[in-house]
């Protein structure tokens, strides 16, 4: 298990939205930005999971329900945090999905297009929405998409997903690219497979004793990524630390893509 450092100030003054904030990654990523200072609201389609990570730090956690596919739901909660706390610096575009891992002519036209939507169209909107607020704060942000090894490294099985995550690092860049003048920063984490409870899904196998030893077997430091690992990775991004790191993909994987 990863370590997670002592609770600070790092981001003492800061406003984060985190998607899909209600389990996995965008939990951890929520509780680590809390414990730093942040107040945080994170969204997820899930009411149950997303009221729970908030009620964890209720003082600087607030939960808002939400569709990341639906351009109402950006505005509102965009809304909600210049009228909560009067700014916003951080998004963590972290929602996404995936389809069961699968002979690529078995994928159905719902499943392609589901994983389009959220992992793709649903960054878009967020953008469509973040920029023009953050340029006319005139305070710089960071914005933060969660991609995957896949986008850089596509296995068999995952051919529209991994095809998704490469757009979104792609899209990452020219985003960086585009508004960097502004002083708002884009960039990518992707991660190695958790084991949240996606085992089965991302590699196609049970999740067993002996299937994970399989797949730990290919990753040099042994483990699967645990949330923390993307948690702790994200607080640096939208640090002041981060300052100066813009369209960058920051792999962490324990070394399985070398």
């Amino acid at each position: 298990m990863t370590k997670t450092l002592a609770p600070g100030a790092r981001l003492e003054g800061k406003v984060a939205i985190v998607t899909g904030g209600g389990s996995g990654f965008g939990a951890a990523i929520s509780r680590r930005f809390g414990q730093e200072g942040a107040k945080v609201i994170l969204t997820d389609i899930n009411v149950e999971g997303g009221l729970k990570v908030a009620a964890e730090n209720p003082h600087n956690l607030v939960f808002q329900q939400m569709d990341v596919t639906k351009a109402e739901d950006w505005k509102t909660v965009m809304s909600l945090a210049f009228e909560k706390f009067g700014r916003l610096d951080i998004l963590v575009n972290n929602a996404g999905t995936t389809y069961r891992n699968k002979p690529t002519e078995e994928v159905t036209e719902a499943e392609y297009e589901r994983v389009f939507n959220v992992n793709v169209k649903g960054i878009f909107l967020g953008a469509q929405e973040l920029m023009a607020r953050l340029i006319q704060q005139g305070q710089g942000g960071s914005m933060i998409n969660i991609s995957s090894t896949g986008a850089a490294r596509p296995r068999p099985g995952l051919v529209w997903y991994n095809a998704s995550k490469g757009a979104v690092s792609n899209a990452t860049k020219g985003l960086a690219a585009e508004y960097g003048k502004h002083n708002i920063r884009v960039n990518t984490v992707c991660p190695l497979l958790s084991g949240t409870g996606l085992f089965s899904m991302f590699t196609g196998m049970e999740d067993t004793p002996e299937n994970r030893e399989k797949f730990i077997g290919n990753v040099p430091l042994g483990r699967l990524t645990d949330p923390d690992d993307i948690a702790n990775m994200c607080l640096y991004l939208a640090s002041d630390e981060g300052s100066f790191v813009n369209g960058t993909e920051m792999i962490v994987d324990g070394g399985k893509c070398i």
